[in-house]
């Protein structure tokens, strides 16, 4: 009996376009004599739909789209996951639709509330496990978080269940695919029955959702497995899931890096290409940040597509310019050179009455980052294309950006990336073909808006600073915990406090790429204004 697996890339909100091309694969499928197709959780919506679901004309016209890929597909059984209207209230649902009728219908019952997921704004949970005939199978259905749970898999199980299905939208992040094995052998070894576990895939805002679906046979074994961040239709002999023969576990074979890499490659393309930007443009400085962006945007929408601008001033040194031209010319991608001074200086002119009697500081730094932000506004308006941010987690963390400057843009794709996996992913980028100059990788890190001027001037070496922030922010660590890894306290009391004096710029963020635990945003949502602050750094 063969299943086709559809690890669908759907457009949240575009129903007729996810409709067309969910009736194509399911036509797909039926030619090549599959009995059923599956696709992921709320595959006609795409996934999270947000507030989308709380308008009425919305589920009315996914009510349409069911019924018309019901009727244009009657040869082949088709599992997708859908909003319900019942009882007044929304289920996350599966439907199981045959000769163009819907045969069965399960609820989701366990409701994500956490991190990146609020389920529980939109979806009432169900209560009831389901499971339908399809061949001489008992089909148990499930979405996502009810496969992390016992109690649901339990429960069909003994509803007679002699197969599983779930169906996710499950986002990547750095290690979930492990995370997700073991759960899924946990499962089996408490069922003894196997597992068909299909995820959504593509970029949707934050988000990046892998894909990476795969199959686990009675003996706990992965039989079989879908590649990682890529549209795919795969078939699956279910008839052989039960066999005890295959023991090995197939091998998942992208490296942690290489996971990363793509998955802010596919959420480029995706951001760019959904909302129907010409292509993508940024400022090429000559630093390690903005050359990972330039060969994370060439990677995802090709060098035709990209374009950069090298924005020189009085402090940029030549070094920086010539390794933004080199990696420009390695790419492909169209770069021009226009010096911020005639605005820098214009600027300055204009404030020279309202600033007179005053010292220079870090004011006339963020003049040069805001004049940047101005010109690359203006290219991204006036050609169409996606304006990326440079800017890093570590960065973001303790505000070391300029607001309205260098956090101008539409899209940051590093944002939740640590400054030191920068050097690693700019490492692993050169390492498939050379692309990024190797002085860019070598040299200090410098913002280049003061004579001489180093990160670490102004903050502590990255490998503590990363180290650090990683325990107060994806761990949440306290202070005195952080204090007992060895850290001088003057280091810690500074970053925990740029941390938090920070979130109103952070709130002014672009969105970015989600790859860590904790990301900012839509995950870590703290308050600006907070008398947390003050009682932070005390030893109660």
């Amino acid at each position: 009996m063969k299943i086709a697996l559809v690890q669908f890339n759907p457009v949240v909100g575009d129903l007729n376009g996810n409709a067309d091309r969910i009736i194509e694969f399911c036509q797909q499928a039926t030619s090549e004599k599959a009995l059923a197709i599956v696709f992921p959780e709320l595959a006609i919506t795409g996934y999270p739909p947000e507030d989308l679901l709380l308008r009425d004309d919305f589920i009315q016209r996914v009510e349409k789209q069911l019924e018309r890929i019901s009727s244009a597909c009657p040869l082949i059984t088709i599992l997708m996951g859908y909003p319900e209207k019942g009882e007044g209230v929304l289920y996350n649902s599966v439907a199981v639709l045959q000769a163009g009728e819907l045969v069965a219908n399960y609820r989701k019952q366990q409701l994500p509330n956490y991190g990146v997921f609020d389920e529980k704004r939109y979806f009432q949970a169900g209560t009831k496990a389901r499971t339908f005939k399809l061949g001489k199978e008992a089909v148990g259905l499930s979405v996502c978080e009810d496969i992390w749970s016992a109690s649901v898999c339990d429960q069909l199980k003994q509803s007679g269940a002699s197969l599983i299905i779930n169906l996710n939208a499950s986002p990547f992040e750095v290690n979930k695919r492990l995370k997700r094995e073991e759960t899924l052998r946990q499962r089996v070894t408490e069922t003894g029955l196997p597992i068909i576990y299909i995820n959504q895939v593509g970029g949707q805002d934050e988000l990046v959702f892998d894909g990476a679906s795969f199959v686990m046979n009675a003996s706990r074994a992965v039989v079989q497995q879908l590649p990682a961040f890529v549209e795919a239709i795969s078939y699956v002999d279910v008839d052989h899931l039960h066999d005890s023969k295959a023991e090995h576990s197939l091998k998942y074979e992208l490296s942690e890096l290489e996971s990363i890499y793509q998955a802010l490659v596919l959420g480029v393309r995706d951001y760019v290409t959904k909302n129907g930007f010409k292509g993508a443009v940024l400022g090429l400085s000559g630093g390690i940040d903005s050359a990972l962006v330039l060969a994370i945007a060439a990677d995802a929408l090709g060098g035709d597509r990209v374009e950069v601008v090298l924005m020189p001033s009085k402090y940029t040194a030549d070094m920086s310019n010539e390794d933004a031209i080199k990696q420009a010319e390695t790419l492909g991608v169209h770069h021009q050179t226009i010096s911020i001074e005639p605005a820098v200086n214009a600027f300055s002119s204009m404030l020279h009455d309202v600033f007179e009697g005053l010292e220079n500081d870090v004011t006339e730094e963020n003049i040069q980052a805001r004049s940047r932000g101005v010109l690359l506004m203006a290219i991204s308006n006036k050609k169409g294309k996606m304006l990326l941010t440079t800017g890093n987690k570590s960065e973001m963390s303790v505000g070391y950006a300029t607001l309205y400057g260098d956090m101008a843009g539409g899209f940051a794709p590093i944002k939740d990336v640590p400054k030191m996996m920068v050097y690693a992913l700019a490492k692993y980028r050169n390492g498939l073909s050379p692309v990024i100059p190797e002085r860019v990788i070598e040299r200090p890190p410098s913002a280049e808006l003061a004579p001489d001027q180093k990160d670490e001037d102004s903050l502590p070496p990255y490998p503590v600073l990363d180290d650090i922030l990683e325990r107060y922010i994806e761990k949440d660590q306290s202070r005195n915990q952080i204090l007992e890894q060895g850290y001088k306290q003057e280091v810690v009391d500074r970053v925990l406090r740029l941390v938090e004096q920070n979130e109103y710029k952070r709130r002014q963020a672009p969105p970015g790429i989600k790859i860590t635990s904790r990301a900012f945003g839509r995950e870590r949502r703290f308050p600006i204004t907070s008398g947390f602050n003050k009682v932070l750094l005390s030893d109660d």
